[in-house]
């Protein structure tokens, strides 16, 4: 029998990489021995998502998974984001790790960037989650003991009383038709803080809800502000 392929996993800390490690760990084709997480060098925490840098520590304590830590640069340069994935491919590489897994699920746009990014450094990207059926996906992941709060949403997409909920079957109802059930399309994002995969949960609360606009380029090449908002999570 081969020995199982080591791999560093794209940890956002939300219950799609939460998923995909499931599935990762009950593949013996893959061993996960790594995660990593891009963090903004100015507020130390996991962009979109908005979770603080010692959230996502305390999850890979709970994993029993070293986590390695990427700082972005405040200006957002996609070239300053791919000078920081590059060196950290090289780090991989010295350790005999040459695949990284991504939670992504129907964007086919992000995963040729990803597997061309990856190329260039002999890597290949691993999608446990790639075209599955989103609702199900979204049950399943209920089904089987994860809880996740809902961290950030879309307010013109997803009724901002559900922010710092838990994602449950009540919430995807709410959203059905509106909205991905995965919020695949960024309508919302999550923080998982229980699951199969944990050892123990995390004793997390919902200190408050904050705003923040964002600047979103359009075709025209005109900017556009579009607001978000967040649950402002820390560990009980």
């Amino acid at each position: 029998m081969m020995n199982p392929i080591p791999i560093s996993l794209s940890w956002s800390g939300g219950k799609d990489s939460a998923f995909a490690l499931y599935l990762l760990k009950n593949n013996p084709s893959y061993q996960v021995v790594r995660l990593h997480t891009t963090f903004s060098e100015t507020t130390s925490r996991v962009g979109m998502h908005g979770i603080r840098e010692e959230l996502i520590q305390a999850q890979a304590d709970e994993l029993g998974i070293p986590l390695d830590k990427l700082y972005y640069p405040a200006s957002g340069e996609n070239q300053a984001y791919e000078n920081a994935i590059n060196q950290y491919l090289e780090r991989l590489s010295l350790e005999g790790i040459h695949q990284l897994g991504y939670g992504d699920i129907f964007l086919e746009d992000l995963r040729k960037y990803r597997e061309s990014q990856l190329a260039q450094k002999g890597f290949q990207a691993v999608f446990p989650l790639w075209k599955r059926s989103t609702p199900q996906l979204a049950r399943e992941f209920i089904e089987e003991g994860f809880k996740t709060l809902i961290c950030t949403i879309d307010p013109e997409l997803v009724p901002k009383s559900f922010l710092g909920e838990v994602f449950d079957f009540q919430f995807l109802k709410a959203i059905d038709g509106i909205a991905d059930p995965c919020g695949e399309n960024g309508e919302f994002h999550t923080f998982c803080f229980e699951g199969p995969i944990f050892k123990n949960p995390l004793p997390v609360h919902v200190e408050g809800h904050v705003e923040q606009l964002y600047k979103i380029p359009l075709e025209n090449g005109e900017v556009a502000q579009k607001a978000f908002s967040f649950a402002e999570i820390s560990l009980a």
